[in-house]
């Protein structure tokens, strides 16, 4: 399991051990971090669940593909940071991982 740290937008710190291979998005839907709606349930189809990737961990989740940058487009307040979590899969290389939750989705 690694760890993964969702903020939302209030401040609240939801410390979850993630399996690897889940997504950031399906690790907050299950343990009901608010301000993640995905509404697709994971089909890279919508833009609610924006998250942003922590300063200390952008370089290593990586940029969005090209699907996921159209995608952002309807996102709100998109930022350098910003990814969709249906598209960061949990692995030991992002063990620790901490994203945070925009004031509110598309």
């Amino acid at each position: 399991m690694t760890k993964l740290t969702i903020v939302a937008f209030d401040g609240t710190r939801f410390d979850l051990n993630a399996d690897d291979g889940s997504t950031v998005m399906e690790n907050a839907v299950r343990n009901s971090v608010p301000g993640v709606d995905a509404e697709c349930g994971g089909a890279c189809a919508c833009a609610t669940c924006h998250v942003y990737v922590d300063d200390n961990w952008v370089e290593k989740v990586g940029g969005p593909a090209p699907m996921e940058e159209d995608m952002l487009d309807f996102a709100f307040d998109v930022r350098p940071s910003s990814r969709l979590s249906c598209q960061i899969k949990m692995t030991q290389a992002l063990d620790g991982l901490v994203v945070h939750v925009p004031e509110r989705q598309a």
